[in-house]
């Protein structure tokens, strides 16, 4: 199983409903996916002060590899992605993402 978690740095031109309505998407889309099997986003509490930079992310659940290179190639995702890179601090370089893969 991989759990795809991607956290965002918003740039603070970002408005809040662009924030919400690009991660609302982007969940939605990969509960399109057949082998999708989760998808939450949310803010980040940071309860431990280390992701100060880091105001929200997503985590999707995904049953293999091929499940989330499905995701990834889609042209709906690589659409919602340029959104999300156009809202974040220096584009891609503020998103960060773990690919974790992990037991069923």
């Amino acid at each position: 199983m991989i759990l795809h978690c991607v956290f965002c740095n918003f740039s603070d031109e970002a408005r809040a409903v662009e924030q919400h309505a690009v991660l609302s998407e982007l969940r939605d889309f990969a509960l399109s996916i057949r082998r999708c099997m989760s998808a939450e986003f949310g803010p980040n509490r940071d309860f431990e002060q280390k992701t100060q930079d880091y105001s929200h992310g997503f985590v999707l659940q995904f049953k293999d590899k091929d499940a989330l290179d499905e995701y990834a190639k889609h042209p709906i995702h690589l659409a919602l992605a340029a959104r999300l890179v156009n809202l974040c601090v220096g584009g891609a370089d503020g998103i960060l993402v773990y690919d974790l893969e992990v037991e069923d």
